[in-house]
């Protein structure tokens, strides 16, 4: 059963991690709807939510592999709703 997820990342050091975050999601790009990504240049941080649909198992994958990239930080919130 599937469900809609939302997660959201901060990167801090973003030109140290941005790469290899983008690597991952390019490999769970069937399971991605929606992103929008918002640098905050004087910060140093960007901050990116994506929309997902998947079941929970791939939804924890893809969280599980950002969360382990240095300088970032990841949530997920995940429907209760299946479809």
């Amino acid at each position: 059963m599937k469900r809609v997820a939302v997660i959201s990342a901060i990167l801090e050091d973003p030109q140290s991690s941005q790469h290899k975050f983008n690597d991952i999601l390019v490999s769970y790009k069937n399971l991605i709807r929606g992103r929008m990504g918002l640098p905050l240049i004087d910060e140093d941080v960007t901050v990116i939510c994506i929309t997902v649909i998947g079941d929970i198992n791939e939804i924890n994958s893809l969280t599980g592999k950002l969360g382990k990239i240095d300088n970032v930080q990841v949530k997920t919130s995940i429907s209760k709703k299946e479809f």
